[in-house]
């Protein structure tokens, strides 16, 4: 059992403000807009924070730094995440949901014989090791879907654009677009969270101490990661892809806008209960159909504390930008 320990002292600069390292679940992109756009901006300088954010990459644990203290705050890539620390007892629980849809989906070439979820059932799909135990077995329990169907994916377009027949897994922001620059047509793309699939995405996770002994820090750090999300989607997202660019120098600007223009057009961050409840809103009953469908499906036993996973404590308190408003921060 992990034991994080105790909330730092306060560490502070000339200006004084309070460090916070923030570490992201992969390189820089798009998908993390909103929180370079708080830290350009100054959303989270002029709530008394000084944070740097550290991308992260293939083999980076983020519970576990945060757990250990080797991080202060960090990202949650979807629902799994919080609950498996439940399952590991890490002392960490996520305080706010950037993404009401999870950016999952499954991508075909086009082709008359597949124009659902339904419709791929019996057919290869090339998923990675870890959808296996993540939303493969909901895929399996709604659409009656079987394991050997399963294709090894291995984040290499070469083997879906070669076969015409091939479908695999990606995300609504990232693998369609690179499909389609290659191909020369857009492919056929199905969004999960579309068509029933619960979860939640790009959470922000905290140590439960911050969390009890410091919540004003993690307050500040939940409003001004708010802020940034709906200054990213609603103004000019020019200052956060600038410091993109500087992380991740492999990245494009085209790949930026197609990746935003996507989050808008689907309503990743605004759909759902952020639409009453503003960015970064979860609610009790989500998590509880999320872990009653998982459980359901094989993925988590039936006593988990599921609970355990997560605090509304810090959201929740009514969007920033009215629908049809300029921006107004909170």
């Amino acid at each position: 059992m992990w034991n994080a320990g105790p909330v730092p002292d306060a560490q502070s600069d000339e200006d004084n403000l309070q460090r916070i390292t923030f570490a992201t679940d992969w390189k820089a992109q798009a998908e993390h807009g909103g929180f370079y756009q708080a830290l350009a901006k100054g959303y989270y300088a002029k709530r008394g924070l000084e944070v740097q954010i550290l991308p992260g990459g293939p083999g980076v644990n983020v519970p576990q730094l945060i757990a250990g203290g080797a991080v202060d705050f960090g990202m949650g890539s979807n629902s799994f995440i919080p609950l498996r620390i439940v399952e590991a007892e890490l002392p960490v629980k996520a305080v706010m949901a950037v993404f009401q849809k999870d950016p999952q989906v499954l991508i075909t070439h086009p082709r008359d014989d597949v124009t659902s979820l339904e419709d791929l059932k019996g057919k290869p799909i090339m998923i990675s090791d870890a959808t296996i135990s993540a939303f493969w077995p909901w895929l399996r329990a709604k659409y009656g879907y079987t394991d050997d169907q399963i294709r090894k994916y291995t984040y290499n377009l070469a083997p879906f654009l070669v076969d015409e027949t091939a479908v695999q897994q990606g995300y609504v922001t990232s693998e369609p677009y690179a499909i389609a620059k290659q191909l020369g047509t857009e492919p056929q793309v199905f969004l999960l969270a579309d068509n029933g699939y619960p979860g939640y995405a790009t959470m922000v996770l905290a140590p439960n101490s911050w969390i009890e002994e410091s919540p004003d820090i993690v307050q500040a750090f939940v409003d001004g990661t708010i802020e940034g999300w709906y200054d990213y989607l609603h103004g000019d997202p020019a200052p956060a892809d600038a410091l993109i660019l500087q992380d991740n120098p492999e990245i494009s600007q085209d790949v930026l806008t197609q990746a935003r223009d996507k989050m808008i057009a689907f309503g990743l961050a605004t759909s759902g209960d952020a639409r009453r409840l503003g960015i970064g809103a979860m609610t009790e009953q989500r998590w509880g159909m999320f872990y009653d469908t998982m459980a359901e499906a094989g993925v988590y036993t039936d006593d988990l504390d599921w609970r355990a996973a997560f605090t509304t404590d810090f959201v929740n308190h009514g969007p920033v930008v009215p629908e049809g408003a300029g921006l107004k921060p909170r």
